[in-house]
């Protein structure tokens, strides 16, 4: 068994431990609620613009440069994680979703675009990642990532990739997190007909607006999956830092009831050993 001191510092570096991981929660619980009052905030209007589109679709002819490639042989993977750990599996979910693309399409040409520094520093170990983004979630703003959302679509336009498909974790509540694969490009619209016919008259035309509406979209699209995975990683690191307090917790509550025994032990054994002197001094 431990001698008194060694117990007394563990339980004294526990305690230290357990108040690092409270402050992280506290933290990521302010952090957690301003990112998914962004998120739900944008979801109404990325709905309405991709309703919008969708009941368009009939204008997009058969020459839109958005629409499917003949050929899907080069494939980019936006793989996106956190900056930062202590949020469980949330990266290791990326990574091994993004590791089992790679093995779906082996024999194509997959590429791997890293936007997040935990993600990026094991898959560049697999030598396919070809662009690592840095600083997108330090001071994340829509001008940012619209540059590199119009980056991808130039990309695709040019015949540089066939398929692009981002890999993040979605958002549900602070507990869980959805691991997410969605095509970016090719344009994903609804197979389903329009029930309800429309009267609308359309100002310069259908096709203007079309081609005027997909860029948008597609920026929006990424701009709410980086905010998605944000909301999903502070979500994450909010359960982890509550969950190591529990166990911090738990372990020290254990140690004080070893160190109990211990100092209870050690004042009856020097009671045993004045009991004894005194009886060998009478005898």
């Amino acid at each position: 068994m431990a001698n008194l001191k060694e117990i007394r510092n563990r339980i004294n570096s526990i305690s230290s431990t357990m108040q690092i991981t409270s402050a992280m929660k506290m933290v990521s619980a302010a952090k957690s609620k301003k990112a998914q009052e962004a998120i739900h905030a944008m979801k109404p209007y990325a709905h309405t613009l991709g309703t919008l589109l969708n009941s368009l679709k009939n204008a997009l002819g058969t020459t839109n440069p958005f629409l499917p490639h003949a050929q899907q042989e080069r494939i980019l993977v936006v793989a996106i994680t956190s900056d930062r750990g202590l949020c469980g599996a949330f990266n290791s979910t990326i990574v091994k979703h993004t590791l089992s693309l790679l093995e779906k399409y082996e024999g194509k040409k997959v590429e791997i675009l890293t936007i997040g520094k935990k993600g990026n520093d094991i898959l560049k170990k697999t030598s396919k990642v070809s662009r690592y983004c840095e600083g997108f979630f330090d001071h994340m703003n829509f001008e940012k990532v619209a540059a590199l959302a119009q980056e991808l679509m130039d990309a695709y336009t040019k015949g540089t990739y066939d398929q692009i498909i981002l890999v993040y974790n979605s958002f549900k509540n602070v507990a869980t997190q959805i691991l997410t694969e969605e095509v970016f490009l090719p344009l994903q619209l609804s197979q389903e007909e329009e029930t309800q016919e429309s009267d609308f008259i359309y100002e310069p035309s259908a096709e203007a607006i079309v081609e005027g509406l997909i860029p948008k979209h597609l920026k929006l699209q990424l701009y709410k999956s980086l905010r998605d995975s944000l909301a999903a990683e502070h979500g994450a690191r909010m359960t982890a830092m509550h969950k190591a307090t529990d166990n911090a917790s738990t372990l020290r509550d254990e140690l004080k009831l070893t160190y109990n025994k211990a100092r209870q032990t050690a004042i009856t054994n020097e009671i045993l050993e004045i009991v004894s002197g005194a009886n060998a001094l009478n005898s």
